[in-house]
């Protein structure tokens, strides 16, 4: 993998906290992302090593953005407004690298109805990267977009995950199920938890990030249960202790909510 610009994603420990601050692209000004600039300072300042987001975002909040590492969001779909389709390539590598990308990202949806297409794009995505030396991470989500439990079992997770990476991906962002040590352990590239919609219970996710840490997972991607939380910066460093001090659910708990150790 081309090493330096991962160096600036992933830390020493192999091991990555994504925030991922793409969300704008379909669901306009939510919660959280009223004011970008104020939410990523926040998200940074927590010890995010990453921050996954749309081009305009990277654009314009330059600033906020240059101590982390940027990956940038090449593909899209439709908006909340309308349909979600099986999406499509909206920006170019050499679009990407201007804007000083350290890697990209692309969606594919194996066992969605439009299945052939996603994985055609982050196929065509993944030679065009390479060909620049740039780094891609494959999001994969089994039946599409926010699908139901019946597609995010395991057993879809480690199949979507292999395809990943048996395309050339160089990391993949996959959501978490019980015995994600699977999943993990027959993907031969690094695999980071998808965070998904913001839970109701933050304990539920803080332990299923250390459950997935625990097995191998290389870290996080994590967007509204990060940005939408009461306090973005206390929960990234609630996560980050988590992924990269091996931190305990209470010892992130206890940071989340400000008690003493």
């Amino acid at each position: 993998m081309p090493s330096r610009r991962l160096n600036r994603i992933f830390r020493r420990d192999g091991r990555a906290l994504i925030a991922a601050f793409d969300h704008g692209l379909i669901d306009g000004p939510i919660k959280g992302l009223e004011h970008p600039g104020e939410t990523l300072s926040r998200i940074v300042a927590g010890g995010a090593d990453a921050v996954l987001t749309s081009f305009g975002v990277a654009a314009r909040y330059v600033d906020e953005l240059a101590p982390v590492g940027l990956i940038l969001r090449l593909d899209g779909g439709g908006t909340k407004l309308g349909k979600m389709g099986p999406g499509a390539q909206f920006h170019t590598v050499e679009a990407a690298l201007r804007l000083g990308a350290d890697a990209v990202v692309v969606s594919a949806f194996p066992g969605a109805l439009h299945e052939e297409a996603t994985l055609h794009t982050l196929a065509t995505v993944i030679d065009e990267a390479h060909a620049w030396g740039l780094p891609v991470m494959a999001e994969m989500q089994p039946g599409g977009f926010d699908s139901g439990p019946e597609f995010t079992t395991a057993e879809n997770i480690t199949l979507s995950a292999r395809v990943a990476a048996e395309l050339g991906a160089d990391w993949v962002k996959a959501p978490y199920a019980p015995d994600y040590g699977r999943v993990v352990s027959a993907c031969y590239v690094p695999v980071v938890m998808l965070g998904g919609a913001k839970k109701n219970s933050e304990r539920t996710m803080l332990e299923n990030i250390k459950a997935a840490i625990e097995v191998g997972g290389a870290g996080v991607a994590i967007g509204r249960n990060i940005f939408q939380a009461d306090d973005p910066q206390r929960m990234a460093a609630a996560v980050s202790a988590i992924v990269h001090g091996n931190a305990s659910v209470d010892e992130a708990m206890r940071i989340l909510t400000g008690a003493p150790a």
